[in-house]
Parts: structure tokens; C-alpha cells; sequence
């Protein structure tokens, strides 16, 4: 008896397995360009110069914000003038004077006034002699406008000198320079300082225009071995100082030429310095 077969070999039998046809393979496509690209490809080169030039303007900022900002200097301050760099060098020793006496003629300011240099911290001043003659009383204002009482210590009346000392002084009070002796020349410069009508301090410059001169005082005294200067004097400045170019005293006011009683004529005469030292003495020197 024919046995079934278990698997028939008929082609109905087996079951062909056919491959799937692959479908057709879409074509790939290339991604799209986004716009900005788009852009840079066509302004690629401006694109870089300008990022370049922002670059440059960045480090220039920084640069000049590193830097501090440039000051507005202020002009510089004009050097004193000679005259004012000789005043300010004895204007803390110069003293005004004022006088009474009995005769009540002289109460009047510009004929009981005069100047005075202090020679000595102490309150030791140097004038005129015929500024305080015959007062009763004396009075001196110092720089800083403190008053004293002040009484004649030392009489020269052949050369018009007096020395003075006030019973009251200021704390820091300044002395003058003095040169031990002129050496003045004719044309040399020379500042006078002193209380002119009672004004002042009042300053004024001029040359020396003679040595060696010699002057009759009103009261007929005959002075000599002057200095002639043409720096301005008036009464009251009778007892200030004369001062060289450095600022130091060389002699003291004592006189002006007054031919026609106006005032001033260009003519001024001061004691020496070596003669007012004779006066002073040598120790405050």
C-alpha cells in the first residue's frame, strides 16, 4: 500500500517565496540653505570688513577709556615783580609812628607820623630822630596791626637817627635784613617803604642816583655822607627803610627835596647803613 507522503514535492505544494520588489528609492534631497547663509555667501567679503572695522573701533575704545581723561592745566601763576619780592621780605618789620606832644599844632596825623623799621624781634626799632622829637608820647603799630607804647632808648642827632622800643610785641614779629654795609653804586636799584601822609604801608622804587651827599634840614642841621635816591617820599616817610634788590635795608629815609613846598621832587636822602649801625649798636647786627 502506498504510503501519503508527508511533503509532497509537487510545486503547488511549496510555497514559493518571492522576494518583495523594492520600491524605487526616492532621490535624496540636498537641504536647503537657510537665508542668513544665503546672505553671508553673497556679502561674505562686506560682511568681514565690517567685522574688522567694529574690531578696531572696540580696541580704540577701550584704549582711550584706559587712558584718564586729559586735565585742563591752569596757567601758570606770573613770578612776583622784583619790588614785590623785596617788600614781601621786610613787610612784617615795618612799623608806623605816630607822636603827640604838649602843642596841640601837632595832633595833626601827617605832621605827628612816620615810619620805623624793627632791627631786633624784640621790639627794637630804628627811625628818624626828628619823627620823635619832642613827643610825649609814642606810639608804633606793627604788620599785623597790633599798637604798643614805645619810648627813645638812643639819640643820634647828628645823623637824625633814633632807636625805639615797644613795651608790647607780637608773638612772631620779623626783623629786618640789614647789610652790614651798602656798597651801593649809583644806578644800583632801591625800594623805599614806609607810611607817606600816614598812608601805608606804601611802596615805591628808584635808583640810587649819588653817594656821599650832604643836606641842611629845616631845622638847620646839616647832614652828611647821604645816599640820594629818586624812589618817591613824602612826610611821613621819614624813618622807613631803604632796601636793596635782595631785600635788605641800607640805609633810612631821612629827608626829601622840597625847593617849592609841593611835595616830592625827585630827590630823596637816606642815612647809610653803616652809619645807622654806629647808632644802633653792633649787637643787633
Amino acid at each position: 500500500m502506498r504510503r501519503a507522503s508527508l511533503y509532497s514535492n509537487s510545486p503547488r505544494s511549496r510555497a514559493v517565496v518571492r522576494p518583495q520588489a523594492e520600491s524605487p528609492e526616492k532621490p535624496v534631497e540636498a537641504p536647503r540653505k537657510r537665508k542668513w547663509r544665503n546672505l553671508y555667501s553673497a556679502y561674505e567679503r562686506q560682511l568681514l570688513f565690517g567685522a574688522m572695522v567694529l574690531l578696531f573701533l572696540l580696541s580704540l575704545s577701550s584704549h582711550f577709556r584706559s587712558e584718564p581723561a586729559p586735565q585742563t592745566m591752569a596757567p601758570p601763576a606770573a613770578d612776583p615783580s622784583p619790588v614785590a619780592t623785596v617788600f614781601n621780605a621786610v613787610q612784617g618789620a615795618i612799623v608806623r609812628i605816630r607822636t603827640a606832644t604838649d602843642a596841640p599844632e601837632r595832633d595833626d596825623p601827617q605832621r605827628g607820623s612816620g615810619s620805623g623799621v624793627v632791627i631786633v624781634n624784640r621790639g627794637t626799632i630804628l627811625t628818624s630822630l626828628h619823627v620823635v622829637a619832642g613827643a610825649s608820647r609814642i606810639r608804633v603799630m606793627f604788620a599785623d596791626g597790633l599798637e604798643s607804647e614805645a619810648k627813645i632808648v638812643s639819640r643820634h642827632p647828628e645823623n637824625d637817627l633814633a632807636v625805639l622800643q615797644a613795651q608790647t610785641v607780637p608773638d612772631d614779629l620779623a626783623a629786618a635784613s640789614m647789610r652790614p654795609k651798602a656798597d651801593l653804586k649809583p644806578g644800583d636799584a632801591v625800594v623805599a617803604v614806609g607810611f607817606p601822609f600816614g598812608i601805608g604801608p606804601s611802596v615805591t622804587a628808584g635808583v640810587v642816583s649819588g653817594l656821599k651827599r650832604q643836606f641842611r634840614t629845616t631845622a638847620g642841621d646839616n647832614l652828611s655822607n647821604l645816599i640820594q635816591f629818586d624812589a618817591a617820599v613824602n612826610p611821613g616817610s621819614s624813618g622807613g627803610p631803604l632796601l636793596n634788590a635782595a631785600g635788605e635795608v641800607v640805609g633810612i629815609v631821612t629827608a626829601m627835596l622840597d625847593p617849592g613846598g609841593g611835595g616830592f621832587a625827585g630827590i630823596g636822602f637816606a642815612v647809610p647803613i653803616e652809619t645807622a649801625r654806629g647808632a644802633a649798636g653792633s649787637a643787633p647786627f
